[in-house]
C-alpha cells in the first residue's frame, strides 16, 4: 500500500464527493427485484451490461425469472436465453451452481438469504463455484443490501492512478481501505462503486482520457 501513511479517510471522502458532483446519482445497479440483481451480477462476467440486459431480457419473455424455473430449467436451455451474455455455457453453468445454492440453504428465497449475517454469507458465497469476491460482494451490496464495498478493474485503475495503492494490491487489501476510512453505509457503498464505474467507463480508460 506504501511505506509513508495516506490520510485514506479524507482523500476517499474527497474523491466520492468530486465524483459524485459531476455525475450525480448512478440509479445502479438496474434491475427490478434481488433475484434479478443476482443473475446480472453473475452474467456479468467478462463482458459488458448491454449484453447482459439482452440475455436477462430473454429470461423475462420466457417468464422465466423466478428462483424456481430458472432452478428446474435444463442447462442447455439456460444457455441458450443466456446467449447474449456470452461465454454462455460456462455462465449456465455458475448460474445453476448459484441457483442450487439458493434452493438448498434458503428454500429459493433471496429474502431469507438476506436475513443472513453479511459475514458468514460472504464466505458461503464465496464457496459456490463460479463466485469470486467481485461477484458476492455485488450480490450482498445491490440485492441484499449489505454494507460491502466492491472493488472492480475500474476502482482498482482509479485509485493506482492516484498513487493510492501498488498495482499488485489484493482484493481484501483496496477493499479494507473503504472499510475502514469510511462509515458503513449502504448507500454510500452503493453510489461510490457506481461512480468508480462511470469515471472508469468515461475518463479513467485503459488510455486515460
Amino acid at each position: 500500500m506504501g511505506k509513508e501513511a495516506k490520510p485514506y479517510k479524507k482523500i476517499l471522502t474527497e474523491i466520492y464527493h468530486t465524483l459524485y458532483k459531476a455525475f450525480g446519482p448512478q440509479h445502479w445497479w438496474p434491475g427490478n427485484t434481488p433475484l434479478e440483481i443476482a443473475v446480472g451480477a453473475i452474467l456479468t462476467q467478462n463482458t459488458n451490461w448491454g449484453n447482459v440486459e439482452r440475455a436477462i431480457n430473454n429470461i423475462k419473455k420466457q417468464k422465466a425469472l423466478s428462483a424456481k424455473i430458472l432452478h428446474e430449467m435444463p442447462v442447455k436451455d439456460l444457455a441458450l436465453l443466456i446467449k447474449p451474455a456470452g461465454y454462455f455455457n460456462v455462465k449456465a453453468k455458475r448460474l445453476k451452481e448459484f441457483l442450487n445454492f439458493l434452493a438448498n440453504h434458503y428454500k429459493g428465497s433471496m429474502k431469507k438469504m438476506e436475513a443472513e449475517c453479511t459475514r458468514s454469507l460472504r464466505q458461503r458465497l464465496l464457496e459456490v463455484k463460479g463466485v469470486g469476491p467481485e461477484t458476492a460482494d455485488s450480490i450482498l451490496l445491490y440485492a441484499l443490501n449489505k454494507p460491502v464495498f466492491v472493488v472492480d478493474a475500474y476502482t482498482k485503475r482509479v485509485l493506482h492512478r492516484h498513487k493510492l495503492i501498488s498495482e499488485k494490491a489484493a482484493y481484501h487489501e483496496i477493499q479494507g481501505l473503504f472499510h475502514k476510512n469510511l462509515p458503513q453505509d449502504l448507500r454510500l457503498f452503493n453510489e461510490y462503486h457506481a461512480l468508480f464505474v462511470r469515471v472508469g467507463k468515461d475518463y479513467c480508460k485503459p488510455k486515460p482520457k
